[in-house]
């Protein structure tokens, strides 16, 4: 954007035609007078070529042609670096229509030519973004294919495996047909998990519609860890709650929100049973509602932290394939809490792995 009028390019050409007129109808006048001083000194050969002009052209006929080529020559002149700029202008754009997005045009000056130079860098740096990003959603996209057939066929497998026994008689007694169906039915229940979960991170990641209204979190998270009292006992562990004494509000979709809480419990749950605890807490920060669900145990290491929240990401191997985790739990719940403008991170340290939501609190 042009701030200052005389810096325009408008100004500019005006500026460049005024001095080229004004340069030019002085060297016509500056060679009148030469002329003049060489006819009043009877300069051979040379006065009678001004005779000549004058008697076959005129005075008015040959100042004015002198004035217009000189006029010419100037403007030429003077113009040259504007017009070299255009071409530096010109060769930069060819280099970006051919693929390199990474050349940027030279910006000088504060004219419409630096304006147009400086919004075709931002142009091409926002079209190589999102080059970028389709490339990364195209590898994104075959990843999951990946990811998604290798993991349901592990279970699918062994559902179609136990299943084939059955059918083909296969087994010495009921006790072990049982067996073979108990097996497989929860290889099937396994899948359902999977299939759900990845159902809801698509859901999720395409960022669905929410019905926000005011929800009490110290209220939520009560109510929630009072429901999984029965896995706590289960998996022989406590649940330290420190909520405050006064409600917490955030504008929030609670069965959505819900949901986030749920997977980071069950995720305590099931990496943190050697801790033999719990902590949810929930408190305001700046503006903000913080919860944070920990549990303890043995500590993760920082280069995986980062990767906790990518899907199909799963720290313990051993341990996913025990529970049955489909690694889509915490891509979901960070998913959910950003399309709530919040955020979600992780830490571990000294034995004691944290996971820690913050909302914008209810205006």
């Amino acid at each position: 954007m042009i701030r200052k009028p005389w810096k325009s390019l408008r100004f500019k050409m005006l500026y460049l035609f005024g001095l080229s007129a004004l340069a030019s109808v002085m060297t016509a006048g500056f060679l009148v007078l030469i002329a003049i001083a060489a006819y009043r000194t009877d300069i051979p050969y040379l006065v009678p070529l001004l005779k000549l002009m004058r008697d076959e052209f005129g005075i008015p006929v040959v100042f004015t042609s002198a004035c217009l080529l000189f006029f010419i020559f100037y403007l030429f002149a003077l113009s040259r670096s504007t017009i070299r700029y255009l071409m530096e202008i010109s060769k930069g754009i060819e280099r970006i229509a051919g693929g390199n997005f990474d050349s940027r045009l030279p910006l000088r000056g504060g004219d419409e030519l630096g304006a147009l130079a400086d919004n075709i860098n931002k142009m091409t740096a926002q079209l190589k973004l999102s080059i970028e990003e389709e490339r990364r959603a195209e590898r994104t996209k075959a990843e999951l294919v990946t990811n998604v057939s290798h993991d349901l066929r592990t279970p699918l497998t062994s559902i179609v495996g136990y299943l084939g026994l059955i059918e083909e008689d296969r087994y010495r007694d009921e006790v072990e047909l049982r067996h073979y169906a108990q097996i497989a039915y929860e290889k099937s229940m396994r899948l359902k998990t999977m299939i759900d979960d990845l159902f809801e991170f698509t859901r999720t990641s395409g960022g669905m519609g929410l019905r926000l209204s005011p929800i009490n979190l110290t209220q939520m998270l009560g109510q929630l860890a009072a429901q999984f009292r029965l896995q706590f006992e289960q998996a022989e562990m406590e649940c330290l709650l420190s909520l405050p004494d006064h409600p917490i509000f955030v504008d929030s979709d609670g069965d959505k929100l819900v949901r986030v809480f749920e997977n980071l419990i069950v995720n305590a749950i099931q990496y943190g049973k050697d801790g033999r605890q719990i902590d949810i807490a929930v408190c305001s920060d700046s503006g903000q509602a913080v919860v944070e669900i920990a549990n303890y145990g043995e500590p993760l290491p920082a280069s995986i932290i980062p990767l906790l929240f990518e899907r199909f990401y799963r720290g313990e191997h051993s341990r996913s394939r025990n529970t049955g985790g489909s690694g889509l739990g915490l891509a979901i719940a960070k998913n959910i809490v950003e399309l709530h403008n919040g955020v979600i991170s992780a830490a571990s340290d000294q034995g004691r792995t944290s996971f820690t939501v913050r909302l914008p609190l209810a205006k």
